[in-house]
């Protein structure tokens, strides 16, 4: 199930589910360990069931007094990393304190069995430990990156961007970007159709970009009008259109310049690339539920010609258009 065939496939093929595997450290937040719990664990009445199953993970020394209280009697511990086909490492307590050793040897020793492997925010700190970074782009909360960075220096650290995504190893910023992050798995599991309606069911946001940004800058202008949300609209509704940032300029009657600001300032990130990362996830959409050929998929997403959209569409999904239609086609009902 997991991208580029990861996963732990002995273990798949035992339970007849995808196996995803949640550490707990002591004071770890209650908030990060249930993003993919809820995530990846909750069977959704009118919604397939993803077949995964969710297993907490503690420490050999047992029940894990988390943060707000929450307490996990789990009868999983660290063992069960090494076997699982995803292991996520939610938010350590305190980025200063030493990580715990049979977690980070735990966490090894998956990702070298074929494990995906994930952080959401600071859990980043355990993979870099492990040694699973050193030389790759990751993510972590921005408010921890100069710790990271003195710690873990051969890793390439990007504390703008709210996720990042090799396939095999995952990292997101702090907080409710390790929603994005988990849904992205799921996007990649499933496809993008099922993703966005399980995002509308959590009332998450149905794409946000590994790309964007964990934060802005400066505040929003608290006037209405200068809210991007119709344009944003209007852009959705346009995008087999070539559209420009002039087009797009006269569409929301400000100057180019304060386009281009307004966007950095409401979405992190340029027009273009927005543009770019709607009309590649409206190609996904097309090729998990149409018949229609590459040529005239990349056609009806703006994308031009079929070379086009296997340039961008592999750049932000990481598969071809063609294997991405082969893996997750839709049947006709």
């Amino acid at each position: 199930m997991g991208r580029n065939g990861t996963g732990n496939t002995e273990n798949t093929e035992s339970t007849g589910k995808h196996t995803v595997a949640v550490a707990v450290v002591e004071g770890a937040p209650i908030f990060e360990i249930s993003i993919p719990v809820e995530i990846f664990g909750r069977i959704r009445p009118g919604m397939p069931e993803l077949g995964y199953d969710v297993r907490v993970c503690n420490p050999e020394s047992g029940p894990v007094c988390a943060g707000g209280g929450f307490v996990s009697h789990s009868g999983d511990t660290y063992a069960a990393l090494v076997t699982a086909d995803t292991v996520i490492v939610p938010a350590v307590r305190d980025v200063t304190e030493e990580l715990p050793a049979g977690l980070v040897a735990a966490v090894r020793e998956a990702h070298a069995n074929g494990a995906r492997v994930a952080s959401l925010c600071t859990g980043a700190f355990v993979l870099a430990a492990a040694g699973l970074l050193d030389g790759r782009r990751a993510t972590t909360h921005w408010l921890y990156a100069q710790k990271f960075r003195d710690r873990f220096p051969a890793v390439d650290l990007d504390p703008a961007v709210l996720y990042i995504d090799h396939g095999d190893v995952l990292t997101s910023a702090g907080t409710t970007a390790g929603i994005d992050l988990c849904l992205a798995m799921v996007a990649a599991d499933h496809g993008a159709d099922l993703a966005n309606t399980l995002a509308r069911r959590l009332v998450a946001p149905t794409h946000r970009s590994g790309g964007q940004a964990q934060y802005v800058e400066t505040p929003a202008p608290p006037a209405s009008r200068d809210s991007l949300g119709p344009l944003l609209d209007w852009m959705r509704t346009h995008l087999s259109e070539p559209l420009s940032v002039a087009d797009l300029a006269r569409q929301a009657n400000v100057a180019e310049r304060t386009l281009i600001r307004r966007f950095h300032t409401a979405v992190g990130t340029t027009p273009g690339k927005w543009l770019t990362e709607q009309r590649v996830l409206h190609a996904r959409r097309l090729l998990e539920t149409t018949d229609l050929p590459v040529e005239r998929v990349a056609s009806a997403a703006g994308l031009g010609g079929a070379a086009n959209l296997r340039h961008h569409f592999t750049e932000v999904v990481g598969v071809a258009p063609s294997d991405y239609r082969r893996a997750f086609r839709l049947p006709q009902a």
